[in-house]
């Protein structure tokens, strides 16, 4: 099929209906063939953000590890609050050998008190 083309061929803005060379109407982002005044080009804000999920998964992840829970308990007084770190300056917040006669094991979910 043979389509009008040359300075003959004429068409007619979608937006205002002034007649135009069919070479000046251009196509706008909605398919309207319009003139160069009633030409707008899409706004980026219509088009839909590129969103990539944010990565919350681990990469081969490995089970917890499971370890007793030691909890030291000590008569009520000044002792039940003293470590071996708090007297020669360290770090080690063990209780003082005489006061580990009461210990107390446990896990999560789930709670044992044995005293001696």
């Amino acid at each position: 099929m043979a389509y009008a083309t040359g300075k003959f061929a004429y068409g007619l803005c979608d937006y205002c209906g002034q007649r135009y060379p069919l070479n000046v109407l251009q196509k706008n982002w909605q398919g309207y063939k319009v003139c160069p005044e009633d030409y707008e080009p899409k706004e980026p804000q219509l088009e839909p953000l590129k969103f990539k999920g944010d990565a919350i998964a681990l990469y081969q992840p490995r089970p917890d590890r499971v370890e007793p829970m030691v909890v030291y308990l000590a008569n009520p007084g000044n002792g039940a609050f003293q470590s071996l770190g708090s007297v020669n300056g360290g770090t080690d917040m063990r209780p003082y050998p005489e006061l580990q006669d009461i210990v107390a094991y446990g896990g999560v979910g789930q709670v044992t008190v044995t005293t001696s």
